[in-house]
């Protein structure tokens, strides 16, 4: 697979004409939160009212997040694309503990490397990504994500965006309804 095409399935959901972008950082207990209620927020609203988007957000504190959002990407790239991705975010939602430090700095994690990181999350997601992993220029597609956010403005995860404004008071915190009334009113 290293040497074929490969195209990065876009991580978008609906197809209604408000956007709703959510930049996650798929191991942060809070974004976790956030994605946990996306199906919601479908159901909600409405997949002919609004298209969200998730745009991947990783951070250094978060200390295999480079690992992770890779597999995310190369997920994307599979059979399946954005439904193989989005089984993999779950998975890792799932079991968040496994693929983050304790405080950011120590516990079990440390002594894991990136290919243990890669097999456990095959282990959770039952998604094979290890020769997906290896496409030598899937960098590209991760560093869209990342000139994205920077040229947005945006720094931490989750931060959410309506029809390209950030939105700072929204919160992970909220309830799917708040959401839906953000996006839509009434």
């Amino acid at each position: 697979m290293t040497d074929a095409q490969w195209h990065a399935d876009p991580l978008t959901w609906g197809t209604g004409p408000r956007s709703f972008e959510i930049f996650l950082e798929p191991t942060c207990p809070y974004s976790v939160r956030a994605f946990n209620k996306l199906d919601a927020l479908l159901s909600q609203a409405g997949e002919d009212k609004i298209t969200v988007k998730i745009r991947l957000q990783s951070q250094p504190w978060h200390m295999y997040s480079g690992v992770i959002v890779r597999c995310i990407i190369a997920a994307s790239t599979l059979e399946g694309g954005k439904e193989t991705a989005k089984k993999v975010m779950a998975a890792i939602a799932a079991h968040r503990e496994e693929f983050e430090f304790d405080h950011h700095a120590d516990g079990a994690n440390m002594d894991v490397t990136p290919n243990q990181i890669i097999e456990r999350l095959e282990g959770y997601s039952g998604v094979a990504l290890q020769d997906a992993f290896a496409i030598p220029d899937l960098d590209r597609e991760i560093k869209w994500h990342c000139k994205y956010a920077r040229q947005n403005g945006i720094h931490v995860s989750p931060t959410f965006m309506i029809d390209g404004l950030a939105q700072a008071d929204m919160s992970s915190g909220d309830e799917v309804g708040a959401w839906v009334q953000k996006l839509l009113g009434s």
